[in-house]
């Protein structure tokens, strides 16, 4: 017998983080740039006065869900491959709980898949943004 979505810790984590995503996309496509009333400030930008790395992400996935693909570039140039990394995860989640739900007894095969998956993913959409934290480092011990 297999266990229930509830009781599955890999169906309780898919499911989470797929309504992670879901909110980020219900965000970005609820705040416009237009009006720049969104309610997450950076913090550094706040407390240095000069922008981050990650700055401008907001007012980039929100142009990316209206479409203004040029527009989002012109706000953070790394905004589309963060974006797709989500959009890749938010169908990774749902299908592998599919996968999971539909065979349980591949479950442990499916998970080795999903998070070396995952992690390759996440590696080529964030690496801008890992680069610089090492390079901020290393500067600061230099």
């Amino acid at each position: 017998m297999s266990p229930k979505l509830s009781e599955e810790p890999y169906h309780i984590i898919n499911i989470v983080f797929a309504g992670v995503i879901v909110l980020i996309l219900v965000y970005s496509g609820i705040f416009s740039p237009e009006k720049d009333n969104y309610p997450v400030v950076c913090i550094h930008e706040r407390l240095t006065g000069e922008p981050c790395f990650s700055c401008g992400l907001s007012h980039s996935f929100s142009l990316i869900i209206r479409g203004r693909i040029a527009e989002a570039y012109e706000w953070n140039q790394y905004g589309m491959r963060v974006f797709l990394f989500f959009i890749s995860q938010l169908f990774f989640r749902l299908d592998f709980l599919r996968l999971s739900l539909k065979r349980p007894e591949n479950r442990k095969q499916l998970v080795i898949y999903d998070s070396i998956a995952s992690g390759i993913i996440f590696l080529i959409s964030f690496w801008p943004f890992i680069a610089s934290i090492f390079r901020g480092l290393f500067a600061s011990i230099a």
